[in-house]
């Protein structure tokens, strides 16, 4: 008679943990990629072409486009700094990502120099038709081009691929 009420028990809690819905693991949220996750890097070249051996340290020490999570960044070639974008969405396409960026505000009018003169505002976008907007298209493992972007005639390739 125990035998019975044994079984019965052990499969009414196999029962009961199988209607328990599995609560998610946070490992497997915190691992998911998006759509960008395989630009995230630098890159060199697009302004001018890349040299067919360009070394690992010098493409590190001066990338021309640096893609992370949230921003992204572009070298210029009238300044120091890198111009950053806000990435709003980004989306997967067939042939590579899309980008939408937060909107830029005006630059703010007066003199930002030495002098007193005005030093032309880098420009917010990619020279593309749109400045909130870039497509990338995926060439290869390790290299992009930005369509119709006039500031980036030229492929990029990633740096350290080569």
């Amino acid at each position: 008679m125990r035998r019975p009420v044994r079984l019965a028990t052990v499969l009414a809690a196999l029962l009961l943990a199988a209607a328990i819905p599995a609560a998610p693991r946070p490992a497997a949220a915190q691992g998911a990629q998006p759509p960008h996750a395989w630009l995230f890097g630098s890159w060199t070249g697009g302004i001018f072409p890349v040299p067919g051996s360009v070394r690992p340290e010098a493409c590190f020490s001066q990338p021309t486009v640096i893609f992370t999570r949230d921003v992204v960044m572009r070298a210029t070639i009238t300044s120091q700094l890198f111009t950053q974008r806000l990435v709003a969405t980004a989306r997967a396409t067939g042939s590579g990502t899309e980008f939408s960026f937060v909107g830029t505000a005006p630059a703010a009018a007066g003199s930002n120099s030495l002098l007193g003169l005005s030093a032309p505002q880098p420009r917010p976008g990619f020279g593309c038709e749109s400045a909130d907007v870039l497509h990338v298209v995926r060439h290869g493992e390790n290299e992009i081009t930005f369509p119709g972007c006039r500031d980036f005639p030229y492929p990029l390739v990633r740096c350290g691929a080569r």
